[in-house]
């Protein structure tokens, strides 16, 4: 059963979202003061939108089962939120008149070739899966904890970008799997409309003029035939046949 609840414990892009949001809270704690940032605007809408990330992706996964569209939708809205928040980190190093580090750059390479540990949960979820997201997080530790801001941002811009491809991979997989399985809501009706050929079929409904397979009886839900019930052809929408019901 804990696997089931925990399933996104084990997505490559959950967890670094959490390195991530852990980064940005340091980098807000740190850097932002009543001089740059005087309202504190600035620091809630950067750990807001960092939150936002592990949390639509955890919300999203945990709606897998039951509507794989909301699942989608979920991960886009954490894809906008880390889109949000990199312009964050783009505007500071541009307020210091600093950009991005090139992608030739020694520093790009180093940061870009960390790859992420496979996750080794096996009973205590909850426990194993924080100490696989800090291990993690260490593994950049000589970026985010610098003491020069400029370093910072620089990183977290890097680890942004990858977790935005990352989204837009799981995106696609996600999508694929909806166009050759359906979803929950997709399920239910091919279920309901099953059951209500077999009871067509024991209740001997006539069968569609058009194509022969059992009729089943709707209702019009519009038009001036709004509320009468008629014969229709279980195969609708692929075939139009329909008869009175006398």
């Amino acid at each position: 059963m804990e696997i089931a609840i925990f399933k996104y414990y084990w997505l490559d892009t959950w967890v670094l979202a959490n390195v991530i949001q852990l980064a940005t809270q340091d980098f807000c704690i740190r850097f932002l003061n009543h001089t740059n940032d005087p309202c504190g605007r600035l620091f809630d809408q950067m750990t807001m939108a960092a939150r936002s990330v592990p949390a639509n992706i955890a919300e999203g996964s945990s709606r897998h089962s039951t509507s794989r569209e909301t699942e989608m939708k979920l991960v886009d809205v954490a894809r906008a939120s880390l889109s949000e928040l990199l312009n964050d980190y783009l505007n500071w190093l541009l307020r210091q008149e600093k950009t991005p580090w090139s992608k030739k750059s020694n520093e790009y390479h180093s940061i870009n070739c960390i790859q992420l540990d496979r996750p080794t949960y096996k009973d205590d979820v909850l426990h194993l899966s924080s100490i696989h997201i800090l291990t993690q997080k260490h593994k950049f530790d000589n970026w985010i904890n610098s003491s020069n801001s400029l370093v910072v941002a620089n990183c977290l811009i890097i680890l942004c970008n990858r977790l935005i491809m990352m989204l837009h991979r799981q995106i696609e997989h996600l999508l694929e799997v909806f166009k050759e399985e359906g979803g929950f809501t997709e399920g239910l009706t091919a279920e309901r409309l099953s059951y209500k050929q077999q009871q067509s079929i024991h209740a001997n409904a006539p069968s569609c003029p058009l194509c022969g397979k059992p009729m089943i009886k709707r209702m019009a839900k519009k038009g001036i035939h709004s509320g009468r019930e008629f014969w229709s052809c279980s195969a609708y929408p692929a075939c139009n046949g329909t008869l009175d019901i006398k």
